[in-house]
C-alpha cells in the first residue's frame, strides 16, 4: 500500500473512532459536572399566594395505580388549584375511581389518535376556559414528595421556564439484579446527567412526569402527537424557543418497576425505541440551533443527545474496541483507532464507576456492578427489534397484579 493511502486509511479510521468515542466523552463531562449530590441545594422559592396550579394526570387503564397518585397530590392542592385526571381511552373504571377519590376527571375516547401527547392536549384544552398559572404533569402510577407541587410550581413561575423534578424508578427490596441494574441506569440517566447538564449549561431534558410549565408555554405547546417520548421533544421545543427546562433536584417523583423482569424489559424497550428515534430526529435540530445561537443550554442538550441508551453504547463500544485491537495486530493502521477507543472505554467505565460510587452503592454490590456487561448482552434483542419493529403509541404496561 502506498504511504499516502496508508496515511489516509489511518486518518479515516481514527476519525471513525473519535466519532464513536464522543458519547463516552459526553457522559464523562456530564458526570463530572454533576459532582456530589449533597453539593446541590434547592433553589430558593417564594410562595405566591395567588399562584394557581393545575396538575394533569394522564391515565390509560390505571384503576389499580391511580389512587396512590391522587392521595399524594390532593393534600398539596391549595384553594384555586385543580387535580385533573385525563382518562384516555380507558376500558376499565379508572374514571369512576378517580372521581370517587376527589379528582376532577375528563374522559377522552379516540381509538385512532392514541398516545400520551393527545391525552395531555385534551387535558390542557379542558383548562382553557379558566387557565391556571402553572400546569404540572404527573403520571398515574407515580407519587411525588410532599410540598413538591408548591415548590416546583413557584420555581417554574419565577424562572418562566419548564421545571423537571427528579424522576426515578425503584425496583424495591428483594428485586432481581436485572431490575436493580435498571434502577441504577435510571439514576445515571434521570439524575446524574440532568444534574450535570443543568450545572454546566442551565438546562435539562424533560422526562414526562414530574414536570411543570407556565401556562403560556403549555397552552401553546405542540402536544397532540403520537410520539412515544413526547416529553423529550417538548423539552427540546421549549429550549429552542428560549425556555430551557430547569432541573429541580430536591423534589422527587417516583414509580415502581413491575416485579416481573420480562414485563420491565418490554416497558424499557418501548422507552429506548422512542429515545433512539428522538435522538435521530432532534439531534441535528438542537445542534444547529446551538451553533446559531451560542446558547449554553442548547449545547448541553446537544451533549446529552449524543448519548444513546447505555447498554447499546456499551455493546457498540466494546465491539469496536475488540475489532480494532485485534485488527491492529495485523494492520498497524488500526493502532490509533484502537488507542482512541481504549480511551473512550476508560471514560465510559469512569462515568459508570463515579455514578456507582456516589449514588449506586446501595443498589448494586461490586460483584453485581461487574455483571452489567451481561445485562447489556440481555438487551441485544431490544435493539434488533428497533430496526425491525419499532414501538409506537401509548400502551399501558402490564402489572403482575393483573
Amino acid at each position: 500500500m502506498a504511504p499516502e493511502m496508508h496515511m489516509l486509511g489511518t486518518v479515516l479510521l481514527a476519525v471513525a473512532a473519535v466519532l464513536l468515542s464522543l458519547p463516552a466523552v459526553a457522559m464523562l463531562v456530564l458526570t463530572l459536572a454533576a459532582g456530589k449530590r449533597n453539593a446541590a441545594s434547592a433553589p430558593k422559592y417564594r410562595v405566591q399566594s395567588r399562584l394557581r396550579v393545575a396538575v394533569l394526570v394522564p391515565a390509560h387503564n390505571e384503576s389499580q395505580n391511580v389512587l396512590p397518585t391522587i392521595a399524594c397530590l390532593l393534600p398539596q392542592m391549595r384553594q384555586g388549584d385543580r387535580l385533573v385526571v385525563v382518562a384516555d381511552n380507558c376500558s376499565d373504571d379508572t374514571a369512576q375511581i378517580a372521581r370517587g377519590a376527589g379528582a376532577t376527571v375528563v374522559e377522552r375516547h379516540n381509538t385512532e389518535l392514541r398516545g400520551k401527547g393527545y391525552a395531555l392536549a385534551f387535558g390542557v384544552d379542558s383548562l382553557r376556559a379558566d387557565p391556571p398559572d402553572v400546569v404540572m404533569v404527573v403520571d398515574a402510577d407515580c407519587t411525588v414528595t410532599s410540598t413538591a407541587v408548591e415548590r416546583v410550581s413557584a420555581h417554574c413561575m419565577q424562572t418562566g421556564c419548564p421545571v423537571q423534578m427528579l424522576n426515578l424508578m425503584q425496583a424495591g427490596p428483594g428485586s432481581s439484579v436485572r431490575l436493580r441494574i435498571l434502577e441504577f441506569a435510571f439514576v445515571m440517566k434521570n439524575m446524574v446527567r440532568p444534574l450535570g447538564s443543568h450545572r454546566l449549561g442551565g438546562a435539562c431534558h424533560l422526562t414526562g412526569t414530574g414536570m411543570a410549565l407556565p401556562w403560556d408555554l403549555m397552552s401553546t405547546a405542540q402536544l397532540a402527537t403520537g410520539h412515544i417520548v413526547e416529553d423529550m421533544k417538548l423539552g427540546v421545543d421549549m429550549a429552542i424557543r428560549g425556555h430551557p427546562a430547569q432541573f429541580y433536584l430536591d423534589a422527587k417523583v417516583s414509580s415502581a418497576f413491575p416485579d416481573d423482569s420480562q414485563v420491565a424489559r418490554v416497558q424499557k424497550s418501548r422507552w429506548e425505541h422512542g429515545h433512539l428515534a428522538t435522538q435521530m430526529e432532534e439531534f441535528p435540530r438542537v445542534a444547529w440551533a446551538a451553533l446559531r445561537s451560542g446558547q449554553p443550554a442548547l449545547y448541553v442538550l446537544t451533549l446529552d443527545l449524543m448519548i444513546p441508551p447505555l447498554a447499546l453504547y456499551a455493546l457498540v463500544l466494546g465491539a469496536g474496541l475488540t475489532l480494532a485491537s485485534a485488527g491492529s495486530l495485523l494492520w498497524p493502521l488500526l493502532v490509533p483507532a484502537a488507542a482512541i477507543l481504549a480511551a473512550a472505554t476508560l471514560a465510559f467505565i469512569g462515568s459508570v464507576g463515579l455514578t456507582w460510587s456516589r449514588y449506586g452503592r446501595h443498589l448494586l454490590s461490586t460483584r453485581e456492578l461487574l455483571a452489567i456487561p451481561i445485562y447489556a448482552i440481555w438487551k441485544i434483542p431490544v435493539y434488533l427489534a428497533y430496526f425491525m419493529r419499532r414501538h409506537s403509541g401509548w400502551v399501558r404496561t402490564k402489572r403482575d397484579s393483573e
